[in-house]
């Protein structure tokens, strides 16, 4: 063995070599990743064709590995590391020579660029990352960042440390708009580093905030990190489980589990949601707490107020605070007494299938054996009677078409215990409600007639649904039943526009927020997966952009406007109205739906379009468009190169080496924690692309093929990734920073910035490990 070393062990110590000095050449890293896989498999082909290489395999002829065999241990689970004394035999690393290697990674590199690159279940997903990319980048482009931070700056600036904790809400505010690391930090850092060194702030605090918060888009989902783990776990989970299933004796993983092994990339956007929130409110603690005890390192500044009028404690509290919870309170008692809820009195064709039981109960004994280690006696014997129970009743009912008359009376009964007012409506008024109420707030010497009008539309609104509209009264009628009522609220609506329009604040965040929640909340909440809502996002970041483009110009955009009411107007027809035209039997109505649909569309897109044109115009666009292309073009040919590195590394053998390590480990927390490590050592040299594409493919099959949660585990990964990306002496964010940095800023300042924020990350992962429930409850509570 040369220096010693087991053959594959010294192929991976080739590979890591090759890998790292292609990356510290300053050859592109897209390119060096792949090119370090080429290389590392001639120097590894050439020295085991001369025979210098020798890899120690087990024999499994020999009476010792028979015996464990005979004892129960699954093959899978013997390895040199857990059976050090298991007689061995010399054999090359490349088992059929390299030549045959080679054919089986040129066919494997075709095989996978077509699966995940090209034309495979994974494309899809992966496209949301071109549109979050655009997204970002034309946000940031439209000068988001510099307004978000003016204003925030003045709402928290006359707090102790309220610079610093401006920073970390307008961090987690483009992490939830970009999600991009380096163009967070780097807008920060040029934005708001020179405004809290002028006005006194430690330099330390200052660089420590900027850096971390910027880190921020790591995890807050739309998160690209998320996005590419997402789509590598849910391939790795499955497969892992699968085996795992097979293993224990059964013939698949849902007969195993009991549930499908299955984690989507909108599934993982709500687990991340909470762990990403409760790192910002820990670094704006940790500044506030700096500042309560160090006021004279980030004193509070007046920077002038963010409102047109002086605003009362007692005015602000009263409709900033207590009216809304009023209105919101009374809708949900509304809801919780029968008065408001879902009127759907829609009666299927085909009665509801028997329940099946909890578990699968007819298996192998290797199998119900593995199954109550994992699920508990309890549940296996529930899961018994459950079947038995079924069975004696003639196996599980099937389901059948109903009669007229069973339709009829079902009919009825939804019918009798339908809710008086519909949600839709009573949540559409809420909103516009709390516009009313937010609009007096802001404005206390502005003329409430309007409002009042709006406040009397809603409630003519509510009385108009309760006394005439039934849920099965059509669409169109409905509409023209809460004309008059929505002319007095639009109209009052358009009053209190005016009013917002004078509070900064309000005027700032409010139209990226709501960008925000539309992207965000269509994947939140289940509704759809995260390309339409990327694309929803990009659309809607273009129509933004040049609407500010339009007001540096001082010229109208009123068109935006019009091409964004029309967005929500399509999407209130599309819901709420049959367009299927090509039918044999279609209303008035529905047709009339369908022109305003078709008319709302055209003008929607021919708004994207005019957006498109005034970026253009004002030579914003073709640097996105540039921007964009060069960033993606990076992820896919990253995602390629690794691929290839990947398979050199499997072609010798040295993924089954690693995972034959980790495997060796009796205690999962353990190989976890020696994962989590070695990522975050990783993390200090590699970006997370080549980590997610490189590392991520070998470890995967081992830290989700046990008993972990697949969300937590993904989630951990990230924060931990985030943790690196801020560690002295080679965190990204660090360097990304000190590209921005004034020349009084040293790279000390940084470093002694940011490590109580390295700590922080720490302490967040520790909460995290010993309370996983925080990444878990979110997907739980909401159907994805």
């Amino acid at each position: 063995m040369l220096f010693g070393l087991d053959g594959v062990e010294f192929g991976l110590i080739v590979v890591f070599l090759c890998l790292f000095g292609g990356i510290l050449s300053g050859f592109p890293v897209a390119f060096a990743i792949g090119g370090a896989g080429v290389i590392s498999f001639g120097i590894i082909a050439a020295l085991d064709s001369a025979g210098i290489l020798i890899h120690q395999a087990i024999d499994t002829s020999s009476g010792m590995y028979a015996d464990l065999i005979a004892q129960g241990i699954k093959s899978d689970t013997i390895s040199v590391f857990r059976y050090p004394d298991l007689p061995r035999l010399a054999e090359p690393v490349f088992a059929g020579g390299w030549e045959r290697a080679l054919d089986r990674n040129l066919s494997f590199i075709v095989n996978r660029m077509n699966e995940r690159v090209l034309a495979g279940a994974s494309i899809e997903t992966l496209l949301a990352v071109l549109m979050f990319v655009l997204m970002g980048i034309t946000l940031e482009r439209s000068k988001i960042a510099n307004e978000l931070l003016t204003t925030m700056a003045r709402v928290f600036g006359p707090l102790p440390g309220g610079l610093a904790v401006s920073v970390v809400v307008v961090g987690a505010f483009l992490a939830a708009s970009t999600g991009i690391v380096g163009a967070t930090v780097v807008t920060m850092g040029l934005l708001s580093l020179p405004t809290m060194l002028r006005n006194g702030y430690s330099p330390q605090l200052a660089t420590g905030v900027i850096a971390a918060s910027g880190t921020l888009g790591q995890i807050i989902p739309p998160s690209i990190v998320i996005v590419l783990l997402g789509t590598l776990a849910g391939d790795l989970y499955s497969a892992a489980q699968e085996t795992r299933a097979q293993v224990a004796g059964c013939s698949d993983a849902l007969t195993y589990l009991g549930e499908p092994a299955v984690v989507s990339v909108g599934t993982l956007f709500q687990a991340a949601l909470i762990p990403g929130i409760m790192l910002a409110i820990l670094y704006g603690l940790y500044a506030f707490g700096y500042a309560l005890f160090n006021p004279t390192k980030a004193p509070a500044v007046q920077l002038g107020a963010s409102n047109s009028e002086a605003i009362g404690r007692n005015h602000g509290l009263t409709w900033f605070l207590g009216v809304p919870a009023l209105l919101v309170v009374g809708l949900i008692g509304l809801n919780s007494v029968g008065i408001v809820g879902s009127q759907n009195v829609i009666v299927d064709s085909f009665s509801d299938a028997g329940q099946t039981a909890s578990l699968r109960t007819k298996v192998s004994e290797s199998c119900e054996a593995s199954m109550i280690e994992l699920h508990g006696q309890e549940a296996w014997d529930a899961a018994k009677a459950e079947q038995e129970e079924i069975d004696a009743a003639g196996g599980v009912q099937e389901a059948r078409k109903l009669t007229p008359e069973e339709r009829e009376a079902a009919f009825q009964v939804k019918m009798a215990s339908a809710p008086v007012i519909g949600s839709g409506l009573a949540i559409g008024f809420l909103m516009l409600a709390l516009v009313l109420t937010t609009a007096r707030g802001v404005s206390p010497t502005a003329n409430t007639r309007p409002l009042l009008i709006g406040m009397a539309g809603i409630a003519l609104g509510l009385l108009a649904d309760a006394l005439f509209i039934s849920p099965i009264t059509s669409p169109g009628f409905t509409v023209l039943i809460i004309a008059i009522p929505l002319v007095l609220v639009l109209y009052s609506c358009r009053y209190a526009a005016g009013l917002l329009g004078q509070n900064e604040l309000l005027r700032v965040v409010f139209p990226p927020l709501v960008l925000i929640i539309a992207v965000l909340g269509s994947i939140l909440g289940g509704i759809t997966n995260p390309t339409p809502a990327a694309a929803l996002g990009a659309g809607g970041a273009i129509m933004l952009a040049a609407y500010r483009k339009l007001q540096d110009q001082e010229k109208s955009g009123r068109i935006i406007i019009w091409a964004t009411f029309s967005i929500i107007v399509m999407i209130l027809v599309g819901v709420n109205f049959d367009l299927r035209v090509n039918q044999s039997t279609v209303t008035v109505e529905n047709w009339i739906a369908f022109g305003v649909a078709k008319i709302t569309y055209l003008f929607a897109i021919f708004g994207i379009l005019y957006g498109c044109w005034v970026l253009f115009r004002g030579h914003v666009l073709t640097p996105i468009v540039r921007e964009t292309a060069k960033v993606t073009s990076m992820v896919f040919t990253i995602l390629i190169g690794s691929q290839l590195l990947n398979l050199v590394v499997i072609s010798f053998g040295g993924e089954h080496y690693i995972q034959g390590f980790l495997k060796s480990f009796d205690n999962e927390f353990t190989v976890f924690l020696i994962v989590m490590l070695v990522l975050f050592v990783l993390g200090f040299v590699l970006d997370f692309l080549e980590i997610i594409y490189i590392v991520i493919p070998i470890v995967g099959p081992v830290i989700y093929g046990g008993t972990f949660d697949p969300k937590w585990v993904t989630i951990m990964i990230a924060v931990n990734l985030q943790t690196s990306f801020l560690t002295p002496p080679f965190g990204f964010a660090l360097f990304y920073l000190r590209g921005v940095a004034p020349k009084e800023v040293t790279t000390a300042h940084i470093y002694k910035g940011v490590i109580p924020f390295v700590l922080i990350q720490v302490v967040g992962l520790g909460i995290l490990w010993f309370f996983p429930s925080i990444v878990t409850i979110l997907p739980a509570l909401i159907p994805n």
